[in-house]
């Protein structure tokens, strides 16, 4: 049988598509989505997470206080920071729990809104390529979850990172658990990929307010505690970069610790259904790493965020929706060059 031996010039011609292709994956930039201020110039959202158990352990109850808040905060939109559907994500699109967990459970008129999400480990578990499918939007536009993205909201940008893959447990020590790494072929080349593009989004950024959403803390006193991976590379790339604040979830409360060093807050909103672990971490040992324990609930709640060109306020609401903690930042409207 005579060998088909590909030309030279079809050769060089696939070489050179390769190495476009190498090109536009190295220099791909994260998805951008625009989402305008209020007439005033102000932004304000929810945050919320580890929250999809078909309205029980009180989430539904979360979810209640959620609508009264959001109602008299006029939010833009609600933001979440994973673990979107216990125990072990989506089995696929067609998955009931979707409705169950998420549509039918947000009712309220001041959560008609956009929501921004994130996949959490528990996602990963399950069909996480479900999730990211724009099917679910078919079943409810508010829904938008992608692995990692931007919103550039005019006056804050936000960057949404999936934290899951830098875990080394979830590789090595599953106990018992299947995760879906379909879209990840490449653990190393993943995440070096995704530092890069935050890292350049947050060097181009402009915007007043740098916000970073991951699922995994990267401080906390909580059960789970520090993700050692993010400090040992996310971190540094925020500090350098003047980020004003990490959102997140995993551990299963409310929380607001400050870096000394840097001035990062570190807010976490994991606390959307079931909680009350009952453990936490040597708060004295994170002090002396120059970290400031400002605040730390062990209950189900949710956060709030109000944004204008000056001011930030961030304030954490308890299961029945009274405020459990507050704290305002300010900056300058024309700081000095």
């Amino acid at each position: 049988m005579a060998l088909n031996i590909p030309s030279k010039k079809s050769r060089t011609l696939c070489f050179f598509l390769v190495l476009i292709i190498c090109i536009v994956t190295t220099l791909a930039e994260l998805q951008r989505f625009e989402h305008p201020t209020k007439e005033d110039g102000s932004l304000s959202f929810l945050v919320l997470g580890d929250w999809g158990r078909r309205g029980d352990f009180n989430q539904s109850e979360v979810a209640f206080q959620m609508g009264r808040v959001g109602e008299k905060l006029d939010i833009d939109f609600v933001v979440s920071t994973g673990d979107n559907f216990y125990d072990n994500g989506l089995s696929s699109e067609h998955d009931t729990a979707f409705e169950e967990s998420f549509t039918n459970i947000y009712t309220q008129t001041s959560l008609q809104k956009q929501w921004y999400s994130i996949l959490g480990n528990h996602d990963y578990r399950g069909d996480a390529e479900a999730q990211l499918s724009p099917q679910l939007r078919k079943i409810d536009s508010r829904w938008l979850c992608l692995r990692s993205f931007i919103v550039d909201a005019e006056l804050a940008e936000i960057l949404f990172v999936d934290t899951t893959p830098f875990v080394d447990m979830y590789f090595t020590s599953t106990e018992d658990h299947t995760y879906d790494w379909r879209g990840i072929p490449s653990r190393k080349a993943y995440i070096q990929t995704l530092l890069k593009d935050v890292e350049l989004a947050l060097k181009k950024s402009s915007a007043k307010w740098k916000i970073v959403v991951g699922h995994h803390a990267i401080r906390s006193i909580g059960h789970h505690g520090d993700t050692q991976e993010l400090i040992n590379h996310l971190l540094p790339i925020l500090q350098a970069n003047d980020v004003d604040f990490y959102m997140n979830g995993h551990d299963h409360c409310l929380e607001h610790i400050s870096d000394n060093k840097s001035g990062i807050q570190f807010l976490t909103s994991g606390a959307g259904s079931k909680a009350w672990r009952g453990d936490m971490k040597n708060e004295e040992a994170l002090n002396k790493q120059g970290q400031l324990v400002n605040f730390f609930y062990d209950g189900q709640g949710f956060m709030s965020v109000q944004l204008n060109p000056t001011q930030a306020e961030i304030a954490f609401f308890d299961v029945f929706g009274n405020v459990i903690h507050s704290w305002t930042a300010f900056k300058l409207l024309h700081p000095s060059i």
